[in-house]
């Protein structure tokens, strides 16, 4: 059974906290000198498996284009002796956004698609969208918005759409009716969690949504967005192939990403961990490994939070990123399209007051950090709603992902504090 990802459990998985929003090719190594190089993450991810608070947590850490280093505790399930590690499969919800987002930046380099170009441009449903004239009340009280939704703005969580995760009334009613959702969670029923008949393909999905106003004016506003899962039909059209081929063919073969799917494959399901949910001190398996809906077909690739990968895959599109395009000798994109998708690409007036990105920019589907930041410019990134985080330290040189499964991501604070913990090893 398809389930709606709750509000609470996404909003929990992006939020990456405070100073953890920044603060937060190769061979791999999965390796014990990779605890003592980084002793506070170790016990910091260690620690959660000692309390017995999850079953298993990772840290993957490159420096530069060197081979990374894995480190782990726990195993794949509490019921399992299959330790966790660089192959394990793990639910990166919301991770999906800055793949989905690179896959955009390839076709603006490529000169098919402009950066500030209208998407109506390609999905001519979007001409002309209306805006509510107060978030989150009346879905017909509404008027013409002003401009029209640009390429930058989807990328950038700035156009004005919702996500039924966060609004409330009913626009999310009208999101959950027509199965605009951003990912799945179980085929098991899950107490107060409404069953969901979700979108059957990108291109429903795409011309459901422009049925319904607009939350904010284009380009007014920083709002958590479905505008990722949207960027996969324009990338659909742009491009003229299946979403789903166009990342494998264009990313995820090129980088030998062989583990990073929408569907886990019957011969890898005993790679594929366990999502849980923290109750009173018992973890409740809400997705169980050998029987997880990541095993069935989904409706349709959601880009915005449909992919599981191991470690050792996404540590290689960090690579890439890390090396601006280049890993193992691979060029995937220019120089100057991977800067500037991991630049902050707010435009000017944008308000980011009270958001996940307060005090901080935002690229291209990742949070981007600023000057004032803890940890000064030069890192991009973003976070999963089971409790995944990765982000790239362009300053520094680092390359870093945290693994688990659990959600909502705010009951524990593995993601929040991942980054605080890591920085305390390469600050000191």
């Amino acid at each position: 059974m398809n389930m709606m990802v709750t509000r609470r459990a996404l909003l929990g998985g992006m939020a990456l906290g405070g100073a953890a929003a920044f603060l937060p090719g190769s061979a791999f190594a999965f390796r014990a000198d990779g605890a003592t190089l980084y002793p506070a993450t170790n016990a910091f991810i260690k620690g959660f498996v000692d309390r017995r608070e999850l079953a298993g947590t990772l840290a993957c850490i490159g420096k530069g284009q060197e081979a990374p280093l894995s480190f782990g505790a726990g195993t794949q399930a509490m019921d399992s002796a299959k330790p966790v590690g660089p192959d394990t499969l793990w639910r990166l919800y919301s991770m999906t956004k800055p793949i989905t987002a690179m896959a955009a930046m390839l076709l603006i380099e490529e000169g098919k698609m402009g950066l500030d170009q209208p998407i109506a441009d390609f999905l001519p449903a979007f001409a002309k969208m209306t805006v509510q004239n107060t978030p989150d009340g009346s879905i017909t009280a509404v008027h013409p918005a002003k401009t029209p939704i640009t390429v930058r703005q989807l990328l950038t969580h700035t156009a004005g759409l919702g996500y039924n995760i966060i609004q409330t009334g009913p626009l999310r009613d009208a999101y959950n009716k027509a199965g605009l959702i951003g990912g799945q969670v179980s085929r098991l029923p899950i107490p107060g969690m409404p069953p969901i008949t979700p979108a059957p393909s990108l291109a429903a999905f795409a011309d459901r949504l422009a049925e319904l106003p607009l939350v904010y004016e284009p380009g007014t506003r920083w709002s958590y967005s479905v505008g990722l899962d949207l960027m996969g039909r324009v990338i659909e059209v742009v491009s003229g192939q299946a979403f789903d081929a166009f990342l494998k063919t264009r990313l995820f073969g090129p980088l030998g990403m062989t583990s990073t799917f929408f569907q886990v494959p019957a011969s890898e399901a005993g790679r594929l961990s366990t999502n849980y949910f923290p109750m009173g001190g018992v973890l409740l398996p809400i997705d169980p490994g050998t029987s997880s809906i990541y095993l069935d077909k989904p409706p349709m690739p959601y880009g915005g939070g449909g992919l599981v990968s191991s470690a050792r895959d996404y540590d290689r599109f960090l690579a890439m990123l890390l090396g601006e395009g280049e890993t193992g000798g691979v060029r995937i994109m220019k120089p100057e399209t991977a800067r500037l998708a991991m630049s902050n690409l707010l435009t000017e007036g944008v308000a980011t007051r009270g958001s996940m990105i307060d005090g901080q920019g935002f690229g291209a589907g990742g949070r981007v950090s600023l000057a004032g930041s803890p940890t000064g410019e030069g890192v991009y990134g973003w976070g999963g709603a089971a409790g995944t985080i990765g982000f790239v330290d362009r300053a520094r040189g680092y390359r870093v992902g945290g693994y688990t499964q659990y959600m909502p991501a705010d009951v524990l604070p593995f993601q929040a504090k991942f980054g605080e913990a890591f920085y305390k090893d390469v600050m000191r």
